[in-house]
């Protein structure tokens, strides 16, 4: 897919939004937060819709708009500290822990399938755009300069040339040819940014096991569907856990809260997710968090909770059930 030919300028807003998602999972890739990519696109159209009568017709309005974006996105990034998934900041927590401590800001976000992917297209190119909205491989682009990021996100992800990547970046091949070779060797360094493989049925059997017993609370049949080295992180905190008996022993102690929740298959980062609505004492169900789950050799291998309720209509989900 390569940036595109020559057109007329955009004549109607509707012009410009039919480029919303791809625009939204370019941003996302770069920015890390479905919220600040969503905010960069509503600026993009903004920026794109105002400067329609300087359009030259001299690139297409996919590159333009493109332009405009990966503007919007370095600015963004300028001073800011790069996002990060807890298991990238420091040692495994104890699951004995009485709470999950205070929240921090920064972390790396979830973002509904529809909101950041293509619904069609070429089957291998979709593949590669699956891939590359996994937590891993958004986590693992946030260890690269922001220009760096542009040039690998243009050009293995969207795959446009050497050229148009120069043209947008008013930059030169060779440099990006250098930047793109510095990104690969920084991505290829990090182990879990290696690709991922495809689901077949009984990953997908695994996987509706899985949120079955997690809305049963079986944490005794639940805990065997996971690797033994398998992780679980509930950014907004810092705690995460290693291994399958620390999980259990976190499922029954202060995750215990978390029997009786209503749960919701999703798709969300590329790849299988559901939404859970925990119990409230005040009766019905509360949003508390969306669970994004990688699966490798035949057992769920990480469990990624984001606590966070805002996330919850993103997904067209309330944020309260009966």
């Amino acid at each position: 897919m390569t940036a595109g030919t020559a057109n007329a300028a955009p004549t109607t807003p509707d012009d410009l939004e039919a480029h919303r998602v791809e625009l939204t999972g370019y941003c996302y890739r770069m920015l890390g937060s479905i919220f600040d990519a969503e905010d960069a696109v509503q600026e993009t159209l903004l920026r794109a819709w105002r400067a329609r009568d300087d359009f030259a017709g001299r690139a297409s309005v996919r590159t333009w708009l493109y332009r405009i974006a990966t503007n919007v996105c370095l600015d963004l990034l300028r001073g800011r500290a790069r996002r990060a998934l807890p298991v990238d900041l420091g040692e495994p927590s104890p699951p004995v822990l009485a709470s999950l401590g205070a929240p921090e800001p920064g972390w790396v976000e979830p973002a509904p399938d529809a909101a950041v992917l293509p619904a069609a297209g070429d089957p291998a190119e979709l593949a590669v755009a699956r891939e590359s909205v996994r937590l891993a491989f958004l986590a693992a682009l946030q260890h690269l300069p922001p220009r760096q990021r542009a040039v690998l996100i243009l050009r293995d992800v969207l795959r446009w040339r050497a050229d148009e990547v120069a043209g947008l970046l008013d930059g030169t091949v060779a440099s990006v040819n250098s930047a793109l070779q510095r990104a690969r060797a920084t991505m290829a360094a990090r182990g879990d940014a290696a690709p991922t493989p495809d689901l077949d049925r009984s990953h997908r059997e695994l996987l509706e096991r899985y949120v079955a017993l997690f809305e049963r609370y079986d944490v005794e049949a639940l805990v065997t569907l996971l690797r033994d080295d398998a992780v679980q992180c509930m950014p907004p905190y810092a705690l995460w856990l290693r291994g399958r008996d620390d999980i259990a022993a976190w499922f029954t102690g202060p995750g215990a809260e978390c029997r009786g929740s209503r749960v919701t298959p999703l798709q969300a980062c590329g790849g299988p997710a559901f939404a859970q609505h925990r119990a409230d004492p005040a009766g019905g169900h509360r949003a508390f968090g969306i669970h994004v789950l990688e699966v490798a050799e035949g057992r769920i291998s990480r469990i990624t909770t984001f606590l966070e309720p805002r996330l919850f209509p993103l997904f067209g989900l309330p944020t309260r059930l009966p």
